[in-house]
């Protein structure tokens, strides 16, 4: 399983938790298996689409997944995936 951290923005939907442990082969993958368990997270993290909203920046071991293959990126037992939604303001 591999880690996804939660930024304190999104943590009111996974009750408070800042590390979850989620199952997945890709990065699509283990959002979709985070949102199974975290439904309130689905609105924040996912496109009408289906695709990871474009204002949320995913980072797999410190990498853009963007700079990589995307959602379509491999996830290893030993990876750490932040989700960070852009913040607004100034």
């Amino acid at each position: 399983m591999s880690t996804v951290r939660i930024p304190p923005t999104l943590r009111t939907s996974t009750g408070g938790a800042k590390l979850v442990d989620v199952p997945g082969g890709t990065v699509r993958e283990v959002i979709a298996g985070l949102v199974a368990v975290h439904p309130g997270l689905e609105s924040q993290l996912i496109a009408p689409d289906g695709d990871l909203n474009r204002f949320v920046n995913a980072f797999l071991n410190d990498t853009d997944v963007r700079h990589l293959q995307a959602l379509d990126t491999p996830v290893g037992d030993a990876d750490t995936l932040v989700l960070l939604p852009a913040m607004a303001g100034g």
